[in-house]
């Protein structure tokens, strides 16, 4: 069986990008975790910047606070860690507009990291991704339901939005059945709900539940920068939000979004299906939580399980097994 890690938002530009001109891109990560990673089939994420040295800042949007913009060498803190495929599906794959998604797109590819989620139109942006895992077919879907202003047209660049608090749109639906009749599993990546939310709004329940009965084995999602408690459905699991894996932002001392996962999901392996791997975000470097960071995120794993019907059992210092 294929054991697949899952991290929520990876920023690269901005202070990371900084770092990338003083450090190799593989110190972004800490050795303890490179490892960790190693051991995996496949790493999947929500890429949260594009990858380009050309473009402009949008203006698509009017206050738009944050722009994030890596440099090529990001690619290389990706492979880093075994990224294999990421989500453009978000609210920073358009803000230096379509030249720096085109090279972010083609950087991507020609690094063997698969991306979905956006693309040149709305064809090519709702389409999802196949990567192997082990001897195993993965389909990728990603989507996003903000901003709609990065939304791809039919003949225009930009992101695969959907929003799903009235249900989930009939493309989205039509594109996991194409994806369930060639892959053995299916994962379904949004990128939804506000900044900070601290637990899944109804309407994410709804869209999660909507989602796997069109196909989806396991839904991951992200965008709160917080990570959530986790639901087991019929079909799988159900990860609301990931929270933060790299970024240079501002801590809030209540939320803690300094403290993050990794999801590793071994599909078919029983009560270890799903393991939750405690990470700790320094400023522009990401590494194990240990400590009393550890002793936070398993209280709060604790609360947040059980307020969705399951329950984090502690199996190491910040290792976590999901029942």
């Amino acid at each position: 069986m294929p054991a697949i890690g899952l991290l929520g938002d990876v920023m690269l530009g901005r202070g990371v990008a900084d770092a990338l001109r003083e450090v190799p891109p593989e110190e972004l990560w800490s050795e303890e975790l490179r490892s960790l990673c190693a051991s995996l089939d496949l790493v999947v994420c929500n890429l949260e910047c594009c990858i380009s040295e050309r473009g402009e800042r949008t203006r698509r949007i009017a206050g738009k606070p944050f722009f994030f913009r890596g440099p090529p060498a990001a690619v290389r803190a990706l492979q880093a860690i075994g990224v294999r495929a990421v989500s453009l599906a978000n609210n920073h794959a358009l803000d230096y507009e379509a030249d720096a998604l085109e090279d972010t797109l083609g950087l991507l590819r020609r690094s063997g990291v698969a991306a979905a989620g956006a693309g040149g139109g709305s064809e090519e942006a709702r389409c999802g991704t196949i990567v192997e895992a082990g001897e195993r077919w993965i389909g990728l879907i990603c989507l996003s339901d903000h901003p709609a202003e990065y939304a791809a047209v039919a003949d225009a660049p930009g992101i695969a939005y959907a929003d799903m608090r009235e249900g989930v749109p009939e493309w989205v639906r039509s594109e996991l059945a194409w994806l369930r009749r060639q892959c053995d599993l299916v994962i379904a990546f949004p990128h939804w709900g506000p900044n900070m939310a601290a637990a899944p709004a109804r309407w994410q329940r709804r869209a999660a539940a909507a989602l796997q009965e069109a196909g989806a084995d396991l839904v991951a999602g992200h965008s709160a920068h917080v990570f959530h408690g986790v639901e087991w459905a019929d079909r799988g699991p159900v990860l609301f939000d990931l929270g933060d894996a790299l970024d240079d932002y501002r801590v809030d001392p209540d939320l803690r979004n300094d403290l993050g996962v990794l999801a590793i999901w071994r599909p078919g392996a029983g009560q270890d299906e799903l393991e939750l791997v405690a990470l700790r975000l320094q400023f522009c470097q990401t590494e194990l939580a240990h400590g009393a960071d550890a002793d936070w995120i398993a209280a709060r794993l604790d609360r947040a399980c059980e307020e969705l019907g399951s329950r984090a059992v502690r199996i190491d210092e910040g290792r976590f097994r999901i029942a």
